[in-house]
């Protein structure tokens, strides 16, 4: 197979990903990326004997990490211990209510079963269900490079596809068998980051449940930043050039194909071009308008996955009442997911999730003193201020308050906030949004922006606005997919 020379453009887990596979076939894989550190938005931020993953704070689907260190002859304990975190995470509801997530499946139907009589054997089953949907989403659906429906026309998918009930709702899945508002909620929680609505995702994601419930919640020792670096010392040993604080500003073309891509005034020649970089601003902004494949008004009408508000905070006390993992539902989740999705404004009374990673992993604060990573899922594009920013974490502050009893405002050290300007200014995030595109069923494989260019050759995309979506494991399998198709094309002689 020819060797060509391959410029990756940003190292989120999926420009890392793609990057690797390319050097590992032999190709000259150089990756540029605008800030100063890579993982995209795995990034850390340091201060005062705190440190605080800026980004992905959820380890899931930890077999797409093994397989990922397994294409070089690794595995995830040759870069960094992984615990199982039990219980996985609590939940606030209303009322003062509050429940445990704990891993072991017998002790969570019966967790289930104290809130609703019937509802652990009724766990059970829809489990059973979402892990069939999880492995054949994961074995037939999810590493396809989905550039056409045809890919989806063989007899066996098509009857998968009616097994799966593509054609019915999340919500229409949980509430059949579940009544209790808040095992509702406990099940219909993790689309709120996929994008949308429980009612307008597909079932098909209830396999969230299964990744969620079954598969677990996992810390990396170090933060998630660790994957990050285990990504990028393979890559180096793939013989990446990795270029840090190098901003592209242009893609270059002539004649269908692009040639070089531009940092400034400086140029590098290429023959095939990964973007990793955010879809929309590489199309709108990296190139002319005659090598677009997708409008501006096509953006426009596409549904995008939340915005956050984060905040990462530092104290100089300990909190024995938190876990790790900490999920407020103590407002209407109904009501915060209508305002993200169908009528986009600041929540009124907004969910909220609290990380403090200090309880799990000691060498992340100083000895008596927690980091806190404050996040409120928010409609993308909304107007950003210091005040907004600042009257929300007073509202999560004042709630925290009455469930620990007493006021960390009292006790902070570090604290810096960051929210859809931030995204915006750090990775050209389309609208500040967060997590990319949503997952709902307009917007599900074939439907996405396509990992290939119609107009440009040898410009392919990968990443979380197109397939298979938002997420560190979809992220690396994105990478993997359009890492094997130019592979493929390089070998067949068609790039």
């Amino acid at each position: 197979m020819s060797s060509k020379k391959i410029i990756v453009i940003g190292s989120g887990f999926a420009g890392l990903s793609a990057a690797c596979l390319l050097a590992k076939q032999g190709n000259k894989v150089t990756l540029l990326e605008k800030n100063e550190q890579t993982g995209g938005r795995a990034r850390e931020w340091k201060s005062e004997g705190f440190t605080f993953d800026m980004g992905p704070s959820w380890y899931w689907m930890p077999e797409v990490f093994e397989n990922f260190y397994a294409h070089f002859g690794k595995k995830v304990s040759d870069f960094y211990a992984l615990n199982r975190l039990d219980p996985a995470y609590r939940i606030y509801f209303t009322d003062n209510q509050q429940m445990d997530v704990p891993a072991n499946l017998e002790a969570l139907k019966q967790a289930f079963e104290k809130r609703e009589k019937g509802s652990g054997v009724q766990l059970a089953e829809f489990l059973k269900d979402a892990e069939y949907k999880y492995h054949t989403a994961m074995g037939n659906y999810v590493n396809k490079i989905s550039d056409s429906f045809t890919e989806f026309l063989t007899p066996q998918l098509i009857i998968k596809s009616f097994q799966l009930n593509l054609f019915s709702s999340l919500r229409q899945s949980v509430r059949k068998r579940f009544k209790d508002p808040l095992l509702v909620s406990l099940l219909e929680f993790p689309v709120l980051f996929l994008g949308s609505t429980p009612d307008n995702t597909p079932s098909l994601y209830s396999m969230m449940n299964y990744a969620d419930l079954i598969k677990g919640t996992w810390y990396p020792e170090g933060g998630m930043v660790q994957i990050a670096k285990a990504f990028t010392q393979i890559a180096k040993e793939q013989g990446v050039e990795i270029l840090l604080n190098h901003e592209v500003t242009k893609i270059e073309t002539e004649n269908g194909k692009a040639t070089k891509v531009w940092v400034g005034n400086q140029s590098f020649d290429t023959d095939i071009v990964v973007a990793g970089s955010d879809y929309h601003f590489t199309e709108q902004h990296l190139l002319e308008k005659k090598d677009r494949v997708y409008s501006e008004k096509y953006w426009q009408t596409r549904t995008m996955s939340p915005s956050s508000l984060l905040f990462y905070i530092g104290i100089d006390k300990k909190i024995e009442s938190l876990l790790h993992h900490n999920l407020f539902f103590d407002e209407d989740f109904e009501n915060h997911a209508v305002q993200i999705y169908k009528q986009p404004q600041w929540p009124t009374k907004p969910l909220f999730y609290l990380s403090i990673v200090s309880k799990t992993d000691k060498n992340s604060a100083p000895e008596n003193g927690e980091n806190l990573f404050f996040l409120i899922p928010l409609a993308p594009g909304l107007e950003d201020t210091e005040e907004m920013r600042e009257k929300y974490f007073n509202i999560m502050c004042e709630r925290l308050t009455v469930k620990i009893g007493f006021d960390i405002r009292e006790h902070i050290l570090v604290k810096r906030s960051y929210a859809m300007k931030d995204f915006e200014n750090d990775y050209h995030s389309y609208k500040g949004n967060a997590y990319g595109l949503a997952n709902t069923l307009m917007q599900t494989a074939f439907l996405k922006p396509k990992i290939k260019s119609k107009k440009i050759k040898n410009l392919f995309y990968t990443g979380q606005l197109t397939v298979p979506g938002p997420g560190v494991p979809p992220a690396i399998i994105s990478g993997e997919i359009v890492a094997k198709e130019i592979n493929n094309l390089i070998k067949t002689l068609k790039i």
